[in-house]
């Protein structure tokens, strides 16, 4: 997830006369030649983009992205890609457990701008929880962004304010819907149980009622006993959850309709995406330190898929190879070109057809690599010509002498 966000970056990189006197300030370039600045007056990304699409499955060592560019131009951009593309990457893949953890039909919202790593990750935060399986987010500029309705509850604050100026929490409820009628009611700022029992006298006499939202105490205890008073309301829960928490509660038999997800969703283990040379010039190179070693030369990524015994399709195997090489029987290449000498070579994909897109590609993994608890590795083999590549470029690298 990510790439649209680096296309747009690519398609409008430069630097204007401000930006370039900025630098020239800093004096940190004061050895670099005349031709230097004149490079930066001019620029344009002019390079070829390969891709795998959004919304696709990949696994460690697989290119998201490769970049074919003069060197100078595919340096300037690194930084900003592996940005958009790790940090998306992270929350669509976290958002895609979530949903399977919580089933289909569970209502699953994006709440994580507050734990976001800035103002700006909050909204790419929002686009790729929604690309990758939630259903619609609290971030009103995000939505409004991406053309969707923007959801959410009352807040504590609210409750706690007029208590303490009209004298109770039911008092919060009314000013609430008075200006949103129906909307869910956040319900354990005091005592849990009892406002749902008072709200069910309430809806008893025909008051709607949208939702509650629970996020403290025990949920699958507490979820509960709300349901035992408002049998026919919706019941949110939020408060730190990530997919081992729902899956819990799921098990633990929680009356839980829906999910705010927040802290967990929007950061936790990064994706360690890198931003490697592989070829210069036609010359393979690769990088051979311990623990980060890398394959050298351009790459493709051939997916082979079978279908089940219901006839549904699904992954068996990947097969990392050189670009150069030709896919195999039921093999399909993951990769592809999406802008050629800078300019890209589609339109945007709508954040709906990703998020389906995701939906039935995740569907395609064994069940086995997708189960939370003790899942398998998936099986990923080197092709002949790119084993027979990393061994030769290995030996190139070797010194011509030796030190004993």
């Amino acid at each position: 997830m990510g790439l649209e966000q680096g296309l747009e970056y690519l398609e409008n990189l430069s630097f204007s006369p401000e930006q370039i006197l900025a630098l020239q300030k800093t004096e940190i370039f004061a050895n670099a030649p005349n031709r230097f600045w004149g490079l930066l007056e001019e620029f344009r990304f002019e390079g070829d983009v390969w891709a795998v699409p959004e919304g696709t499955p990949i696994f460690a060592n697989e290119p998201m992205l490769r970049i074919e560019a003069p060197l100078w131009q595919a340096q300037i951009a690194e930084t900003y890609l592996l940005n958009t593309l790790n940090y998306q990457t992270l929350v669509a893949t976290r958002a895609a457990r979530l949903r399977q953890a919580a089933g289909p039909t569970a209502k699953l919202y994006e709440f994580g701008t507050r734990r976001a790593f800035s103002p700006q990750a909050s909204l790419w935060a929002a686009r790729a929880a929604l690309a990758g399986g939630l259903d619609a987010t609290s971030n009103v500029l995000a939505a409004l962004k991406l053309g969707r309705q923007p959801v959410g509850t009352m807040a504590h604050a609210l409750v706690m304010a007029i208590s303490a100026l009209e004298g109770s929490e039911d008092d919060g409820f009314e000013a609430f819907h008075r200006y949103f009628p129906g909307a869910p009611l956040l319900i354990d700022t005091y005592n849990t149980v009892a406002a749902a029992e008072r709200l069910a006298a309430r809806v008893a006499e025909g008051m709607p009622l949208g939702g509650v939202r629970i996020d403290s105490g025990d949920l699958a205890v507490v979820s509960r006993q709300v349901r035992s008073h408002l049998p026919h309301t919706p019941i949110f829960a939020s408060g730190d959850l990530d997919e081992y928490a729902i899956e819990a509660l799921r098990q633990g038999n929680a009356s839980i309709d829906g999910y705010g997800l927040g802290t967990k969703l929007v950061t936790g283990s990064p994706v360690n995406g890198v931003y490697k040379l592989v070829d210069i010039d036609g010359t393979p190179v690769m990088k051979e330190s311990s623990g980060k070693a890398t394959y050298p030369g351009r790459k493709q990524i051939f997916r082979r898929y079978d279908s089940d015994q219901n006839g549904a399709q699904q992954i068996v195997s990947d097969r990392l190879a050189l670009a150069i090489e030709g896919a195999l029987a039921g093999e399909q290449p993951l990769l592809q070109r999406v802008m050629h000498q800078g300019l890209r070579l589609a339109d945007a994909v709508s954040l709906t057809d990703i998020a389906q897109k995701t939906t039935a590609a995740v569907s395609t993994l064994p069940d086995t690599v997708r189960r939370l608890q003790n899942p398998q590795i998936y099986p990923i083999t080197l092709s002949h010509g790119l084993t027979k590549l990393t061994a030769h470029t290995q030996q190139k690298n070797l010194p011509n002498g030796s030190l004993e």
